[in-house]
């Protein structure tokens, strides 16, 4: 059984040494060994690399890192934090809805689908991008973070002035990958229930983003939803 997602050309090109490495075969081995076994992966695998998919690499401005993707049925489709269209809203993305809904005077979001903003060229990136159904952080040790990590890397190293938007102790772990001499770093607590209330209300990160995005001359990002 082969597994070959796609993935965005600009990205297949600028990551194309990590697909070659052992880690990456042996993530792929993992997965393939999952789905024998009769178990759901959460995204489908088309939607693996997703994130990269609605954010071309030579497009990316902003960076929101999340940790691994939702386990619960009809939720992850390959974007940090978001949801498909008419799904219960998880509770932290509650709270993001809540905390744009204070930061920019937005009215809350109906959809939970985060689509628009990849597409505004915010990466949508999981540290781990894929989990077993019902099985938070399961995939945790097969190899995705180390991609991953690359893939900061990366951004760090080939581009200039993009803004990490860095959301609780784990993706703030993720900064020493980050050359802040030419990139920018926003962070805060997780917008989880059991944090939210302690340094991720009232942070600001979207018009925080937007300040930055401003003072180097590129385009703001639409929030809206």
């Amino acid at each position: 059984m082969e597994i070959n997602p796609k993935i965005e050309s600009s990205w297949k090109e600028a990551l194309k040494e990590e697909f070659e490495k052992d880690y990456f075969k042996d993530i792929k081995k993992a997965i393939v060994a999952d789905i024998e076994k009769g178990n759901t992966i959460y995204p489908p695998l088309p939607l693996i690399f997703n994130a990269f998919e609605k954010t071309p690499f030579d497009k990316v401005k902003v960076v929101l890192l999340g940790q691994d993707p939702y386990h619960w049925p009809r939720q992850a489709h390959g974007l940090s934090f978001s949801v498909l269209d008419w799904i219960t809203f998880p509770p932290s993305l509650k709270n993001i809805f809540k905390e744009l809904e204070s930061d920019l005077w937005f009215q809350a979001p109906q959809s939970g689908n985060l689509e628009k903003w990849a597409e505004s060229w915010v990466l949508m990136l999981n540290a781990i991008l894929t989990v077993l159904a019902w099985s938070p952080a399961s995939h945790s040790k097969i190899g995705w973070e180390k991609f991953t990590d690359d893939v900061i890397k990366v951004i760090s190293d080939k581009k200039e002035k993009v803004v990490f938007i860095l959301w609780w102790n784990f993706a703030r772990s993720k900064k020493n990958l980050i050359d802040t001499t030419k990139h920018y770093i926003i962070e805060s607590a997780h917008p989880s229930p059991f944090s939210a209330h302690n340094w991720f209300f009232g942070s600001k990160p979207f018009s925080k983003c937007n300040a930055i995005l401003k003072k180097i001359g590129e385009e703001e990002i639409d929030w809206r939803l």
